[in-house]
């Protein structure tokens, strides 16, 4: 069980793991020095616990204690209780859901790891963005895909922001990341998946045109601005649009995923 230590010093190095965490450069280091990610609020803690990863240490004001008891009666960590107050000075912001916790990282599932057993496969290249991994996470397990991969540049899907927006959804896909980015989606396609990319390009379809009738799809977006690069639009095996009205010519990229993850949802679904 966790033992409960009351501490009143925001300088006491104890808390080194939840410090500045605003500063993304900062923590990208520290994170990556120590093989540790934040997880932050009650049920993203509380999915990072069941998802088997092991707690460094937890942050909590006291009213928390009791909502996550079971949580820490099966952990060994050490549970910092601290004020609200000097919560968000050791942090740097205003922790509204009154938990933090660190949690040990693991070693990344090789590529075939990760796609035992898939169906429904999202490729991610190049979003830097937290917030919009995070919400390309929780719209792929929630619409039922498989597995997550990651070009090389990638934002973490376990920064604190990236969690939190996908509230938890990154402990429940497995995901890895594509070293060898330049010929990842032929990879894929050797794999015995339909590598279908979201692109503006001249011949693409509608998405429900693309992924009709398959049964293994690697879903393909793109980074935030440029969206997918010439490489990967060329490799992939497919290339498909959502249709647009009123002049938009195209979606934010978690939005985009959404909508594409939804219409080759709907492909299993119906055993197309």
């Amino acid at each position: 069980m966790a033992e409960l230590i009351e501490v009143d010093d925001p300088a006491d190095p104890r808390l080194a793991d939840y410090r500045d965490l605003r500063d993304v450069t900062l923590r990208r280091h520290l994170e990556a020095e120590h093989g540790l990610f934040l997880a932050e609020g009650e049920k993203v803690v509380r999915r990072a616990a069941e998802a088997g990863f092991a707690a460094r240490s937890f942050l909590m004001a006291p009213r928390w204690l009791e909502g996550l008891e079971d949580v820490l009666s099966a952990s060994p960590a050490p549970c910092y209780v601290v004020s609200e107050s000097l919560a968000e000075e050791v942090s740097g912001f205003h922790v509204h859901r009154g938990a933090l916790a660190s949690f040990e990282r693991r070693a990344l599932p090789t590529l075939d790891e990760v796609l035992v057993g898939a169906r429904s496969v999202l490729v991610l290249e190049d979003l830097v963005d937290h917030t919009n991994v995070g919400a390309a996470f929780r719209s792929g397990a929630a619409l039922g895909f498989d597995a997550v991969l990651l070009s090389p540049r990638c934002a973490d899907p376990l920064y604190r922001r990236a969690v939190k927006v996908a509230m938890g959804a990154v402990f429940a896909l497995p995901w890895t990341r594509l070293d060898d980015w330049h010929d990842a989606l032929p990879t894929l396609s050797a794999r015995g998946f339909t590598t279908v990319a979201l692109t503006l390009a001249d011949d693409a379809v509608p998405v429900e045109e693309a992924v009709a009738g398959l049964d293994r799809v690697a879903l393909v977006l793109g980074s935030e601005g440029p969206g997918l690069s010439a490489r990967w639009q060329e490799a992939a095996d497919r290339r498909a649009v959502i249709p647009m009205a009123a002049g938009i010519d195209s979606l934010n990229v978690a939005a985009a995923a959404a909508v594409a993850c939804y219409v080759t949802a709907r492909r299993a679904a119906a055993g197309s």
